[in-house]
């Protein structure tokens, strides 16, 4: 269950976080998730931001891998894209 961060108060995000709830955190916009360490996640804007309990659900949501953060994951997601030019 994804969770924006503009809809859950302080408290409850604190609860969650301290309860193994929230696990990773990602960037609406762009659609990259990371773990909740990452420094390109904390400097995110609390409007884009939003949180997931499992990785696979950041995955099945089509958010990538932090290329900062999960570079292994990153790179292994990259090298399994095709991208297509003209």
């Amino acid at each position: 269950m994804m969770i924006a961060h503009n809809s859950i108060t302080p408290s409850a995000l604190f609860r969650n976080l301290k309860q193994g709830k929230i696990k990773w955190a990602g960037n609406r916009t762009l659609k990259i998730y990371g773990t909740l360490q990452c420094f390109s996640g904390k400097r995110m804007k609390r409007e884009n931001r939003v949180f997931f309990t499992t990785e696979e659900e950041a995955l099945a949501l089509g958010y990538r891998p932090c290329g900062h953060c999960l570079r292994s994951k990153y790179v292994d997601w990259k090298n399994n894209t095709t991208i297509f030019r003209d």
